[in-house]
């Protein structure tokens, strides 16, 4: 078996993020279902017009371009925190603010095809991290927003977020774009 597809033990990462955590089938490899993730997402969202990006499926929701924003920067945070643990860090991570991050990020003025590219960019970023990790990395432990976490549990959160956002674009927000009788 391959030391990313074992899913980390409850006492590597808070109980908030098993949500995430759960979004990873056994025996699936995180760092793989990033990498098909990303085809996923420009799939659903490539062809949007962008007027179709900002749609919020209920008042005071993230628009499409607000939580691509936000996948965006959550992947840093995780990824940054990652890196941290990975190497040694013994202090603890802070942890960040979702809402301020979002609301300060000028998403909805951006074209999404450049938001895309910004995504894509992360993406790669982010793999090629993950994937310099030996198997030792992927069992250290740090604190982040005043957890314990370790880096196999923020490869698992990392893919979990996403998948959690793609499910609620497909279920709540996709349906609102298609034409009226489909």
């Amino acid at each position: 078996m391959n030391f990313r597809t074992t899913r980390p033990a409850a006492t590597e990462y808070g109980a908030y993020y098993d949500r995430y955590i759960q979004q990873i089938p056994a025996g699936h490899d995180p760092v793989q279902q990033l990498r098909a993730q990303q085809a996923e997402l420009h799939a659903l969202l490539g062809h949007l017009s962008e007027e179709q990006a900002l749609l919020r499926y209920a008042p005071g929701k993230w628009s499409i371009k607000e939580t691509l924003v936000h996948i965006v920067d959550t992947e840093r945070v995780f990824a940054y925190r990652a890196l941290c643990i990975a190497r040694g860090e013994k202090h603890p991570l802070p942890g960040f603010e979702q809402d301020a991050f979002t609301a300060n990020s000028d998403a909805d003025a951006r074209p999404l095809a450049d938001l895309l590219r910004e995504y894509d960019a992360q993406r790669a970023a982010t793999l090629a991290l993950l994937e310099s990790f030996t198997p030792e990395a992927f069992e250290r432990l740090g604190v982040a927003s005043g957890m314990p976490v370790s880096v196999r549990a923020l490869s698992y959160m990392l893919s979990g977020h996403e998948a959690h956002h793609l499910q609620l674009w497909r279920e709540r927000v996709l349906p609102l774009l298609a034409p009226a009788g489909t």
